[in-house]
Formats: C-alpha cells, structure tokens, sequence
C-alpha cells in the first residue's frame, strides 16, 4: 500500500507553509521519494532547495477533472515514490476525490485561516465540511486576532467531526488554550470535585479565566503551605506538580482565607470545601483567585501526591 498525507484547505490557507514545514523536520525524513500533487498554485512557491534536499518531485492537477485514479497512477509510475502529500483544492469537493485502490490515507489534516473561517463556514459550509469530516486535525492558523471567537470555532469543527484534534496558533505558535467545554468536571455543580487531574487544569485555568469561578464552591485533596510572613488566618492548600520532569516540581496552590489557619501543619494533608473570589493580594501585584474556606479537614494523603501534566 502507497501511504498518503491529504491536506486540505481553502485558498491561501497556509497549506504550502504547512507542508514546507513538514518536509523539513527530522521526523519526517524518509530515503526514498515523495511525490507532492499540487491541485491549486497559491501564492507562495516551495523553496526549490528545500524540495532537492527532501527528495521531494512535484506534479500540478490545475482541473478537477484531472484528479482520477488512472491520472494519479501515471503520476505514480512516473515517480515512483515512497509516499505522496496531496495539497487538495478547498474549491474542489472532496467527497467527489477517488484515489488508486492502492494508495492508503496515512493522516488527513485541514488547514483553516481563522480570520477568514466565518465567511467560509457561512458561504462554503458544505465543502468545508467535507473537508474536516474524516480529518484527523484541524489547525487554525492567523487566530491573533480572533481569540474570543475559538470557543466558538471549536464547537462548530466538532459539530461535524467530534473526533478530530483542533489546533489553534497565533504568531507566537499554538495557543495552549482551555475552552470550557472541555473541562472534566460541570461548573453547575453545586460543589465543584476536583481529583488529581481536575485540580491541575482549575489551576491553570483561573489564571486565564477567573470570572468561570468566581462565586463557585471547591472541594479538593490538597497540602497545607504556611509561608513565612504570610497574613494571619491565610494558607496555601496546594498540590506538588510535575510539569515536565522529575527535576520540574512546582507547587501549585492559591491563598485560602481560613480562621483556623493557625492550627494547620506545614506539609498535613487537609480536604479544603472553599468559594472562589476575585481579590486584591500582594503577592499577585493586583487582583487574583482568593479562596474562602467553608470547611478545611484533616485527612490521608491521596495515592498519587504528584499530580503531571506531562
């Protein structure tokens, strides 16, 4: 079987930056040829260096009519090549492509311009949809601008294909953004549970959306931290985290107003119920998540004391 990389995408899409980046990264270095089947001529070019380096032949289908197995099979012959990327035309519809009977879809991504994403998902449904309905990724590219929008944007890829990946990058690279349908725990629950990896994602997560809890009730597992000079009545209930390594341990933890601070233990481990405020501390240089503790009891340490996010 001939393995095959499909990478969909409208016009000026980022496909050609995509695939270029591709071709040149360690891991997908391969001794043999690989045949790339151009179906559109954007605007940006393949550096030619780039494709003599990779091995890399490229062949151009300008009409829809052209893309059948018999002429991909000569392109094939022609080739002979290890494995084949397919820059698809968006403006083709990709429920209509047939491939050889021995050419196998190794992965299939779409690439989206975010800015654009809107006038395409609203003119263009159709095709589009067809685009990301058996895609294994989608990457939105060019989101700098349209960041309160990606909830949205995410929901709609789902719609179609609730399995896929959805990627979203800025200039700075891919946006390591939590959306809060992707939460494992309700937010409408009267008392949030957080277990080990609950309590990881709420910490990260209020830092960048604080305005999800405040007003909600907490209930975690969590270690007690008495910092020197710390205000009287205040703790930190936290967990030791290893965000990468063994050697990368951070303890990861918000003040708690509590009036019996005083009695905790440096290091006990303590089942802390806490509403979530929006407040004014030092430490934060502004405003920041403060805890207000309902109830905070002693009890056994969890199973697993270092939570990851490896």
């Amino acid at each position: 079987m001939k393995p095959v990389y499909v990478i969909n995408g409208f016009l000026e899409s980022g496909k050609t930056e995509f695939i270029s980046f591709t071709l040149d990264q360690p891991y997908f270095q391969t001794r043999g040829t690989t045949l790339l089947i151009l179906c559109e001529e954007g605007e940006k070019e393949y550096d030619r260096f780039l494709l003599k380096r990779t091995r890399t032949e490229v062949e151009l289908i300008e009409d829809e009519g052209d893309f059948t197995p018999s002429r991909l099979m000569e392109l094939e012959k022609k080739h002979k090549p290890e494995r084949i990327i397919i820059e698809y035309n968006g403006m083709w519809n990709y429920k209509n492509a047939k491939l050889p009977w021995h050419w196998k879809i190794e992965q299939q991504i779409t690439i989206i311009d975010a800015s654009t994403f809107p006038m395409y998902y609203t003119n263009m449904r159709s095709l589009l949809a067809e685009m990301i309905r058996n895609s294994e990724m989608i990457i939105f590219n060019r989101c700098d601008n349209v960041r309160e929008e990606l909830g949205g944007y995410k929901r709609n890829i789902k719609a179609v294909n609730p399995s896929a990946d959805v990627i979203f990058e800025d200039a700075s690279g891919e946006i390591d953004e939590i959306f809060e349908e992707d939460l494992p725990y309700d937010l409408n629950q009267e008392v949030i549970q957080l277990d080990n990896n609950g309590y990881g994602i709420w910490y990260l997560d209020a830092m960048d959306h604080l305005e999800r809890y405040v007003g909600k009730k907490l209930c975690f597992t969590a270690m007690v931290l008495k910092p020197e000079n710390f205000p009287e009545n205040y703790f930190v209930p936290g967990r030791m985290a290893m965000t990468c390594c063994a050697e990368d341990m951070a303890f990861l933890g918000y003040a708690c107003e509590f009036s019996g601070a005083g009695a905790l233990k440096q290091k006990e481990w303590v089942k802390v119920t806490a509403l979530v405020a929006k407040e004014f501390w030092e430490d934060y240089k502004g405003e920041g998540p403060i805890l207000h503790a309902v109830s905070v009891e002693k009890t056994r340490a969890p199973k697993e004391e270092v939570i990851s996010f490896s």
